[in-house]
């Protein structure tokens, strides 16, 4: 029998390709998308993406969507406290598994092991390891599509806020980069892709720095879902 999962969904290009890889394995059953949102901004943590469009994600890959609130700024502890509350409610609903996204970063996945520690929900890493390179080729060429909405000007270009990630984008990727920049080069907002039923659309709007980090602020367009413009 499948297992019930929850998909920790950051709106980004890694957690739609995990969502595809769950679907694409019998032995999980995708049941819902889990996102950390903060309050004041009403936007998902980090990324800075509006609920409205986080919402449309969750619709056009026909899933339930629950949000975390947490305060801005937020202490470690007060994380931690949010995602163990969220992470019983789940286990009390049935839930067996909590999927993230992470591709390589040791301590990333040492550290949702060790909050997940005793929940009785298992955590499940369906891209760990993979080779950065070969999977955004791979996402890319399949179909999946998304804007940078985050850069960390440290790391990358201060032009890549609001660049479509695509297949003529990661073959330009110069060394020292990681294609799917799990270092924190960039974060992403996925719009098209196999795990989608249709495209989200939207356009890209003003480009902020806030707290030394770029982010492209994404706007929904009019009618809801369809091809992506500028």
């Amino acid at each position: 029998m499948a297992e019930r999962t929850w998909l920790s969904w950051s709106s980004g290009k890694d957690s739609a390709w995990a969502l595809h890889v769950l679907r694409a394995n019998p032995a999980f059953e995708v049941v819902g998308l889990l996102t950390t949102i903060t309050e004041c901004f009403d936007r998902v943590a980090m990324h800075g993406v509006r609920r409205e469009l986080l919402e449309r994600q969750a619709d056009a890959a026909g899933l339930p969507l629950r949000t975390v609130a947490l305060p801005y700024p937020c202490p470690n502890e007060r994380y931690e406290a949010a995602m163990r509350a969220a992470v019983a409610e789940l286990r009390n609903e049935g839930v067996a598994r909590l999927a993230f996204g992470d591709l390589f970063l040791e301590d990333v996945r040492r550290y949702r092991e060790r909050l997940l520690a005793g929940s009785g929900v298992t955590p499940v890493f369906p891209l760990w390891k993979r080779d950065t390179r070969a999977l955004a080729g791979q996402m890319t060429r399949e179909g999946l599509r998304a804007r940078i909405v985050c850069v960390d000007p440290a790391r990358a270009p201060d032009a890549w806020a609001g660049a479509l990630f695509d297949e003529a984008f990661v073959r330009a990727l110069p060394e020292g980069v990681d294609p799917c920049a799990e270092n924190g080069e960039f974060h992403t907002f996925a719009f098209a892709g196999p795990m989608f039923a249709q495209p989200v659309a939207v356009r890209t709007g003003e480009v902020v720095r806030r707290d030394g980090f770029l982010f492209a602020d994404l706007l929904p367009e009019q009618g809801g879902c369809g091809s992506m413009v500028s």
